[in-house]
């Protein structure tokens, strides 16, 4: 069996979700955040889009809701531990935004991101999924 192509990461939240999608060797495809009752509409759209084999999906908040929702895109789901996801996440986002001016003179663990980074958390889910060295089953 062949690796996935693509995998889409899902971070579950109460009122919104990050989703990412992430070829076989980490690298980001597109990623994003939605409301909850948004995110079937965009993942329908993302899903379209790529040749995504598998759905990665944190397991934490709203998670087994969330599943529920992406159930009828008919691709695999497996739950990926979000432990420390979001301290992660915050490292992601400091990759792509470093501070500027005065803020570089402040840890980058005592600072916060100046928007949510939800879709950073879905990247480290996606990324850990693929960590594991789990294989899809072939598309039908």
């Amino acid at each position: 069996m062949t690796p996935a192509r693509l995998v889409l990461g899902v971070d579950p939240g109460r009122a919104k979700a990050g989703f990412a999608v992430v070829d076989s060797d980490g690298g980001v495809v597109a990623r994003g955040i939605e409301s909850i009752e948004d995110l079937p509409v965009r993942l329908t759209q993302v899903l379209a889009a790529g040749e995504i084999d598998v759905i990665a999906l944190g397991r934490g908040t709203n998670g087994r809701a969330v599943r529920r929702l992406l159930e009828g895109f008919g691709l695999p789901i497996h739950w990926v531990d979000e432990f420390e996801s979001s301290r992660a996440a915050r490292c992601l986002y400091f990759e792509d935004h470093p501070p500027r001016g005065w803020r570089r003179m402040i840890p980058i663990g005592l600072q916060l991101p100046s928007e949510p980074v939800d879709d950073y958390a879905a990247i480290v889910i996606a990324r850990r999924y693929l960590a594991r060295g789990v294989t899809p089953p072939p598309p039908n």
